[in-house]
C-alpha cells in the first residue's frame, strides 16, 4: 500500500531503494551486478528510488538512470539531491577521490547558491538520462557532513539569499513535485522549518529502532505543518541488520559502543521470544509512524534488494511492540 508524502501529490512505496551502495561506498560493484540489483528491486515491487550526485561522485545516478529509463515514467518516484556540483579534476591522471571505495573520478564543490542548485539539477538530469526528477533534497547541510560551523552558516546564508529561490521556482513551475532536506543529526529539522517551506525530510539516522529522539519535538513540528518523512538507514548503519554478535557491529558508521550493543542484545532476545526477525522489526518500526511515507535502504546485490523488499510483509504481533515499550527499549511515545 503506497503512502502519501507530506504535502506533495506523490505516493511512495513503503520500501525504497537507496543509492549509496551502488555508489561504491564500501566496495566496488561490477556493472552487471549493479544492473541485476536494480532489476531485482523493480521486480520485487520497489517503486521509490533515492540517489544523489554525491553517491560515487555521479556513479549512483548513472546506474539508477540506466534501469529507470527502461520503465514507464509514471510508475516510479525518483529523488536526488542538491548542494554539490561535479567537475573535471585539474589533473585527471593523478585524481584519487576520498571517502568512496570506487565511484567516478570527478571533483565536487559545495554550492547552495541559485546557480549551484540549478547546475546540480541539470547535471543530475543528464547523468540519469531522464528529463524529470520528482523530488529534490537539500543535501548534507549540517556540521557532521560539512565539517565546520562557519561553513554551515555560510551555506545556509547562500541558500536563503538565492538557492531557495531556485528550488521554489522548480516547484512552482511543476518541474519537481516537492522539496526536502536530508537529516543526519538532531536539531536540523527545526532549523530548516524555521527558514523554509519544505515538503518533507529524509531522516538518515536519528529515528530507528534504537533511537527515537525526534518524537519529543521534531516529529510533532513536522506533523503540525503537514511535512512528511522518509526514513533512511533503518538498520542504523549496520547493527540492526547484523545483530550485536557480528565481528564488527557498526552503529552510526562507527564501531557500536557497549551500551548500544547491550540494547541490541535485549531487542534480539525479544525478537527470539516473539519469532520476529530483527531486520523486519527494524524496517517496520519507522513505518508505524503516520508521517513516515517510506523506508529507504541500499543494496548492492539482487538478494539484498529482494530481502529488503520483503521485510514489510513479515507479520509482527502487536505484543512485540508493546513489549519493547514496556521494557523501555523504545520511546514511550513510539506508535
Amino acid at each position: 500500500m503506497k503512502r502519501r508524502l507530506g504535502r506533495t501529490s506523490l505516493e511512495l512505496s513503503p520500501v525504497g531503494l537507496g543509492g549509496v551502495p551502488l555508489g561504491e561506498i564500501y566496495r566496488t560493484v561490477p556493472e552487471p551486478q549493479a544492473r541485476a540489483t536494480l532489476e531485482a528491486a523493480w521486480d520485487a515491487g520497489i517503486r521509490y528510488y533515492d540517489t544523489s550526485p554525491w553517491y560515487g561522485r555521479g556513479l549512483s545516478e548513472l546506474r539508477f538512470g540506466s534501469m529507470l529509463r527502461q520503465q514507464p515514467r509514471q510508475d516510479f518516484v525518483l529523488s536526488t539531491k542538491v548542494g554539490r556540483t561535479f567537475h573535471r579534476p585539474q589533473d585527471p591522471s593523478i585524481f584519487k577521490g576520498a571517502f568512496w571505495k570506487g565511484g567516478l573520478s570527478f571533483e565536487h564543490r559545495f554550492d547552495y547558491t541559485y546557480d549551484g542548485i540549478m547546475r546540480s539539477y541539470d547535471q543530475s538530469l543528464m547523468r540519469l538520462g531522464l528529463n524529470t526528477i520528482d523530488l529534490l533534497l537539500i543535501h548534507d547541510l549540517d556540521v557532521a557532513e560539512i565539517g565546520s560551523d562557519d561553513l554551515v552558516k555560510q551555506y545556509f546564508t547562500d541558500l536563503e539569499r538565492s538557492g531557495w529561490r531556485a528550488l521554489e521556482t522548480l516547484r512552482h513551475y511543476g518541474e519537481i513535485a516537492g522539496i526536502g532536506a536530508g537529516v543526519n543529526i538532531m536539531g536540523t529539522i527545526p532549523e530548516f522549518l524555521r527558514r523554509f517551506e519544505l515538503d518533507f525530510f529524509l531522516v538518515a539516522m536519528p529515528y530507528t529502532l534504537l533511537d527515537q529522539a525526534p518524537l519529543d519535538h521534531e516529529f510533532p513540528l513536522c506533523e503540525e505543518r503537514g511535512v512528511g518523512v522518509v526514513i533512511g538507514s533503518p538498520f542504523a548503519s549496520g547493527i540492526l541488520a547484523t545483530g550485536a554478535s557480528a565481528s564488527e557491529p557498526q552503529y552510526n558508521y562507527l564501531p557500536a559502543p557497549p551500551a548500544m550493543l547491550d540494547k541490541v542484545r535485549r531487542i534480539e532476545k525479544l525478537c527470539v521470544d516473539f519469532g520476529v526477525p530483527l531486520k523486519a522489526a527494524a524496517y517496520q518500526f519507522p513505518l508505524r509512524h503516520k508521517i513516515v511515507a517510506s523506508v529507504v535502504s541500499g543494496a548492492d546485490t539482487p538478494e539484498m534488494a529482494r530481502e529488503n523488499a520483503g521485510l514489510v510483509d513479515i507479520e509482527i504481533p502487536n505484543e512485540f511492540w508493546s513489549a519493547l515499550r514496556d521494557q523501555g527499549l523504545v520511546h514511550s511515545l513510539s506508535p
